[in-house]
């Protein structure tokens, strides 16, 4: 077996946090957002693809934000991102 690459990362969110993530991955930063196959799509949430890799954000009841848990991107025109957020 050998790790070939990261398919997602899986991050939480608080109940109802779909319209921030959405906000933020597909509106702010340009992501794609995915369709949730339906099984899941019950659970809330919301998935966006970056490049090969994706982003699954899952609700979480009793959510509490992580201290130093993060996704990292890699990212062209950081200042055109700095402005923007």
């Amino acid at each position: 077996m050998k790790v070939l690459g990261i398919d997602h990362i899986q991050i939480a969110a608080p109940p109802g946090g779909e319209d921030a993530a959405r906000a933020f991955y597909r509106d702010l930063l340009g992501l794609v957002e995915l369709a949730k196959p339906p099984l899941l799509a019950v659970r809330g949430g919301a998935w966006f693809e970056c490049g090969h890799q994706q982003i699954h954000v899952g609700i979480e009841p009793g959510f509490r934000a992580a201290l130093k848990a993060h996704p990292a991107l890699l990212v062209s025109g950081l200042a055109d991102l700095e402005e923007a957020l």
